[in-house]
């Protein structure tokens, strides 16, 4: 009964608030402050129901006005954690300059976990598992498959919000403890089995040629967007283009009449 006092309070309405809008994070990204509006906007219940005095308020939201950047799926752990530390600012237990000190180091760590664990590795792995999937006629496994990421995504923010809430900036040590960055490398293994198993998936039956062109223009693609000169988007619908187009030239240089005519 009294945790679930503490939860409904009003301090415990606001963080549910602010956990609530780090889903909006993203959505006013911009190119001199990145996601600075939308971390502010996130903390701003919690600024507000933890410090009182206008002054206090103003001093606190000018520490998050400026520049920020990190992987979205570790905003709710470090909105967690810079309202936890905003507490001890305002309960005087921490001076402001230790949060300015830690802030962009931590959320460019994580920024670089997130992109080398989640989108270099598990979101890969989640991609190739339903595609290898489906092209085996699979269809409730996949749709289960990607209920339980999602599922378990939302589980994750969840969890490092409260830690990050609860612990503050020792909650990292914890994480550290996870090691995620030895985990992602051992899925990109796995990413490069399950790459093996789509490619004898899409080899098609007495027609190595086509399969070969088809292999060749996604390695291409995949080399250029390590640079990329045009936009992915423009790369990727050139590619596809090219790949819906080389089975008509191929037929047209054997002197076959196109598919589909008669």
């Amino acid at each position: 009964m009294m945790l679930r006092d503490k939860f409904w309070s009003e301090r415990g309405k606001a963080y549910l608030r602010c956990f609530l809008r780090t889903y909006l994070v993203g959505g006013s990204m911009n190119p001199r402050g990145l996601m600075s509006v939308g971390l502010l906007y996130a903390m701003l219940p919690g600024l507000w129901i933890i410090h009182k005095e206008p002054k206090a308020r103003e001093q606190a939201l000018k520490r998050y006005a400026r520049h920020f950047s990190s992987h979205p799926f570790w905003v709710p752990c470090l909105v967690g954690i810079f309202l936890s530390v905003e507490a001890d600012i305002a309960g005087r237990r921490l001076p402001p300059e230790a949060l300015e000190k830690v802030k962009n180091t931590t959320s460019y760590t994580l920024s670089a976990i997130g992109d080398s664990v989640f989108a270099g590795s598990l979101l890969i792995f989640w991609a190739l598992t339903t595609s290898c999937l489906l092209l085996l006629g699979q269809r409730v496994l996949p749709f289960a498959i990607g209920l339980f990421f999602f599922l378990g995504l939302q589980g994750f923010r969840v969890y490092t919000f409260l830690g990050g809430l609860r612990r503050g900036f020792s909650f990292l040590t914890a994480l550290k403890r996870w090691d995620l960055i030895n985990w992602g490398r051992r899925i990109k293994f796995l990413n490069a089995a399950l790459l093996l198993c789509l490619w004898a998936l899409l080899f098609p039956a007495g027609d190595a040629r086509a399969w070969g062109w088809g292999m060749g223009a996604l390695g291409l693609a995949g080399l250029l967007s390590i640079r990329p000169v045009l936009p992915r988007w423009v790369l990727a619908g050139v590619v596809l283009a090219v790949l819906m187009a080389i089975p008509w030239l191929m037929q047209r240089a054997s002197g076959l009449p196109p598919v589909g005519m008669p």
